[in-house]
């Protein structure tokens, strides 16, 4: 049977590490890259007659991308012990959340630049949102390393906030999964919550993946794929992974409900152990923390919800004029849209600033290997050289020599960047004079221009430029050109 008449559905765990200064139920610091279990204390080890204590900011934190997703948050939530035996957990339970999580429900938007680049033209739902079940908080585990022949262990993580967003199985693609990583990710920072870095660990994803027939309505069976650690990682196991179920399906092998890891040398899943049924954790509410109201938790964060990317792609917009696919690219990074916008304030074209910004300023910071929130030249500066060139000033070409002298000297200003390399703009009545003497020297094209050929009006200013070594403004120019041939 051809892969195209077979359907996968797609759901997503996502664990989020939180932004909090202490763990989750102790005061221990959350920090990276410190010496290996240096960061403990009797409860995030686990020992006998230590208790938890609720870390208030996680919980707010949560709620906060509770309301930012549209989840709803009930007005008591509790905790729960998920019991199970396993070396990062040595208490052999985890508090976790069961019936009484944080959010309910609730969708991620999947926004266009957030899908992979090479499929961003071919977008099956365009304005889709994905379902979510819920999102709950709970702690982390240590981190196991595998050796060879051993098993290291880092306490460190084990009691870090972490809040797991768990979707509806609504994701039909591994394109669509990508784009609500990426989509989830860019929300997350937004908000400040998480700075949801894949590679130190920040955020994990396990994936449920399951294939039909077109004219089946009910689901097949699920594979899970565990601890995915990036957004291509996720796209690769999942292309090879439905690939896989629909040979099975095909060979007339029955799918058997398993968990598997993805084997990023041999680029394919590998079976881990087979579940024949859900696992039954045995949950039961922790004694030793008591429920909690949400109620002022909820009043806090809805004072001070930020703008989220869709919601600023808008006002982009409408407050400045700029694409819609400017805006969206301006919008993808919290850092990246302040730096414009501080730019464009008081900007005679924010729409030349965003350009400046977009085809200048990324691609120069890329090729030095910094950070938007790193950027040595002020967004103000930006603005002053995109109002150079609009007023006529310098050209496009002069501006783009003062733009990489910033960098140089970012504390100068570019005007005065400007007159320090000669760009001092030429008299009118000099470039008119230059004008006449193009024409004169180029009849055929300048009879071309007459009748109406704008290629030839290139030509002439192209004169012109040289005419005055570069200083004229060639939109100027042009405008005088065929003002002086076309009437």
């Amino acid at each position: 049977m051809p892969r195209e008449d077979y359907i996968a559905t797609i759901g997503l765990e996502v664990h989020v590490q939180l932004k909090t200064n202490s763990k989750m139920f102790c005061g221990c610091p959350v920090k990276f890259g410190e010496p290996p279990n240096t960061l403990t204390c009797p409860t995030c080890l686990g020992l006998p007659g230590a208790l938890p204590v609720l870390n208030a900011g996680a919980i707010e934190k949560t709620i906060l991308v509770g309301q930012m997703l549209g989840c709803e948050t009930p007005e008591v939530v509790k905790w729960d012990r998920k019991n199970y035996f396993y070396p990062d957990m040595p208490k052999n339970y985890q508090i976790s959340q069961f019936d009484l999580p944080l959010c309910l429900g609730g969708g991620v938007p999947l926004y266009e630049l957030a899908y992979p680049k090479d499929f961003q033209k071919d977008i099956v739902n365009p304005g889709k949102s994905v379902e979510l079940t819920r999102i709950h908080l709970e702690e982390d585990v240590a981190k196991s390393t595998h050796h060879d022949d051993f098993t290291t262990i880092d306490f460190n993580r084990a009691g870090t906030p972490l809040m797991e967003i768990v979707s509806e199985p609504d994701i039909d693609s591994p394109e669509e999964a990508v784009a609500y990583l990426n989509s989830l990710r860019q929300i997350l920072v937004y908000s400040g919550v998480s700075d949801a870095d894949m590679e130190k660990g920040q955020m994990r994803c396990d994936v449920n993946v399951s294939v039909r027939k077109k004219d089946t309505d009910e689901l097949g069976t699920k594979i899970e794929l565990k601890n995915l650690n990036s957004v291509s990682t996720v796209r690769r196991s999942l292309h090879y992974e439905i690939g896989r179920q629909i040979d099975e399906l095909d060979s007339g092998n029955a799918i058997v409900q398993a968990t598997w890891r993805w084997n990023d040398d041999t680029e394919q899943t590998q079976i881990m152990r087979v579940k024949e049924n859900a696992d039954d954790y045995r949950y039961f509410p922790d004694p030793d923390l008591l429920p909690v109201k949400t109620g002022d938790f909820i009043a806090r964060v809805q004072t001070d919800l930020p703008e989220l990317p869709h919601e600023k792609v808008a006002r982009f917009e409408s407050d400045y004029q700029i694409t819609h696919y400017d805006a969206s690219v301006l919008a993808s990074d919290g850092a990246l849209a302040e730096f414009y916008e501080t730019a464009a304030t008081g900007a005679k074209s924010p729409k030349k600033v965003a350009n400046w910004v977009i085809n200048n300023l990324l691609g120069e910071l890329k090729e030095r290997e910094i950070e938007v929130s790193d950027c040595p030249i002020a967004p103000e500066k930006i603005g002053g050289l995109s109002d150079l060139v609009e007023a006529g000033t310098i050209s496009n070409n002069q501006a783009k020599e003062v733009f990489a002298a910033l960098f140089e000297k970012p504390d100068a200003n570019p005007a005065a960047i400007a007159k320090e390399m000669g760009f001092e703009p030429a008299d009118s009545s000099e470039v008119d004079t230059f004008i006449d003497q193009a024409i004169a020297a180029n009849p055929g094209p300048a009879g071309e221009v007459a009748e109406g050929n704008d290629r030839a009006a290139n030509f002439l200013t192209g004169q012109v430029m040289k005419l005055s070594r570069g200083k004229a403004n060639p939109k100027q120019v042009t405008e005088a050109i065929l003002a002086k041939l076309r009437g």
